[in-house]
């Protein structure tokens, strides 16, 4: 018997499409998304894209519910992460059909974080209460792709919620818990269609809810700091090469000069002297006799120990405590899986920096200009619960980050808008400083309340305040939100399986 004759109440959506209607839908859904996020921010097409996925979707087998999904998933991640082509073409000397090729094989890779889930759902769920299991399915899918393959949380759905009406849930239960909202509503307009009009009631509820919740949940913890923060827009290019070190250190100890004496703290970007730190001590050393009394630095820089291990750092000159060591590094950028099968096969494999060694997992904040400071370095700012355990011991947060290898795409927009959920999330003041764009000033209700021009030479000057006090997200992390998607997948799951029951006592007795 037909699914559609046994709920009369989706008749509205009777008949089934073409497979060839079904992906082109799929695909359009994953570009609305990335025209969700950063920078075309038109957030409330996160829902609409839920809503054109989850829309059918109990009319298809689960073979076609997981192509469904990879299709979703190649139209998102083919739009929203393109600049992969351009920092595998660009910037690392590899030829374009072969850049091609791997922007695809990746694209392609990561479409299977929907696919799966997707095929998943279809098999276990059926038409009635299927808006609970989709919605936590979904939030699943994203939870499987923060940890595995090393992890890339990227274009995650609740990022582009940053400046709609649902950001309150941020500070509550983070990135996740956004996803959550974000997608409930899709599948709640698409049941509200099919005429269910008390769904009204809760996807009314999602929106009107954080209007109750507070709108600030640290306070101050002192006095503001004057920050300065230098972006050398170096040309990755050359950077590491003799006249690449040449150039950065005329353009960062020439700008540190001009800022010293009216600011408390200075920060230059990730790696900002391309050189080991043991290298650049003379150099180092000369900068912080130009600095005043009270003004300290700090700024990014490679490290090595004296077993020969090099770390991606962040160190202090100018009565600075501490250090960081990059704890999540960038596979294919800071170090080099299956390196005795891939090292010297292609120019995109043999990386211009050392191989880098992660740092440890928890690392006590530095100690500056009265403050403490939690770290993320460039990557590590896309991974929420990273940043949470940082901002529990720190009353700041500060990015250092080379985004050049994004060229002139997206990228650099996307990392802001992730930074600036960060910020909310944890609601700490956070400092982004950049190579070349985009650096950054974001205050800890995430409004950016100063930025540099991308792709040139510029001091960002401003103040930030150190905050007090812990959000809910910033005790808990994201495990309630992982766990409550979880909860609502198997709801589905079991109400499903109750209603199956009922329907076959119901034909027995007849």
């Amino acid at each position: 018997m037909d699914v559609v004759d046994k709920d009369k109440e989706y008749t509205l959506f009777a008949g089934r499409s073409s497979p060839i209607v079904d992906c082109v839908v799929a695909l359009a859904a994953g570009v609305l998304t990335t025209l969700s996020a950063a920078p075309f921010s038109l957030w409330w097409l996160g829902p609409v894209a839920v809503a054109l996925v989850y829309w059918k979707i109990q009319l298809l087998t689960p073979a076609m519910a997981t192509l469904r999904g990879w299709c979703y998933g190649v139209g998102l991640f083919g739009s929203g992460t393109s600049w992969v082509f351009v920092a595998i073409h660009d910037f690392s000397g590899t030829g374009a059909l072969v850049a091609m090729f791997l922007t695809t094989l990746f694209v392609s890779v990561l479409a299977l974080f929907f696919a799966v889930p997707f095929g998943l759902y279809r098999r276990i769920t059926g038409p009635r209460f299927a808006f609970l299991s989709f919605a936590g399915m979904w939030v699943v899918s994203e939870w499987l792709r923060t940890w595995m393959l090393t992890g890339f949380p990227w274009l995650l759905l609740g990022t582009s919620q940053i400046d709609s009406p649902l950001a309150p849930w941020a500070p509550v239960g983070g990135v996740y818990l956004l996803s959550l909202m974000t997608a409930l509503t899709g599948t709640l307009g698409v049941e509200v269609l099919r005429r269910r009009w008390s769904f009204l009631v809760p996807m009314a509820a999602l929106w009107i809810v954080p209007f109750l919740l507070p709108a600030q949940w640290t306070t101050p913890a002192g006095k503001p700091i004057r920050v300065a923060l230098l972006q050398g827009n170096l040309d990755q290019r050359i950077k590491w090469t003799a006249q690449g070190q040449r150039e950065a250190i005329s353009i960062y100890t020439a700008m540190t000069r001009e800022q010293a004496r009216d600011i408390d703290l200075i920060v230059w970007p990730e790696a900002a002297l391309p050189m080991l730190e043991q290298e650049a001590q003379q150099i180092l050393e000369q900068v912080a006799s130009d600095l005043g009394p009270d003004t300290a630095l700090l700024t990014g820089i490679l490290q090595r120990d004296s077993e020969g291990r090099s770390y991606n750092s962040v160190i202090g000159l100018n009565d600075v405590q501490g250090e960081y060591q990059k704890a999540h590094l960038v596979p294919f950028g800071e170090y080099l899986p299956f390196q005795s099968l891939l090292a010297g096969t292609l120019a995109f494999f043999d990386l211009p920096v050392p191989r880098l060694t992660p740092g440890s997992g928890e690392q006590a904040p530095l100690h500056v200009a009265g403050a403490t400071i939690g770290n993320a370095i460039c990557y590590e700012i896309i991974f929420a619960d990273h940043v949470a355990q940082q901002a529990r011991n720190a009353e700041l947060l500060l990015t250092v980050s080379n985004d050049t290898w994004f060229g002139r795409s997206i990228g650099p927009h996307q990392h802001l808008q992730m930074a600036r959920l960060r910020a909310l999330e944890n609601g700490r003041h956070l400092l982004r400083a950049t190579s070349n764009g985009v650096t950054a000033i974001i205050d800890s209700q995430g409004h950016v309340t100063a930025r540099a021009p991308q792709f040139e030479q510029a001091s960002l000057t401003g103040e930030v305040t150190p905050m007090q006090g812990l959000t809910p997200f910033t005790r808990t992390g994201s495990g309630p939100a992982w766990i409550l998607a979880a909860v609502l997948t198997l709801l589905g799951l079991q109400l499903n399986l109750s209603r199956s029951k009922n329907d076959a006592l119901d034909e027995k007795g007849t």
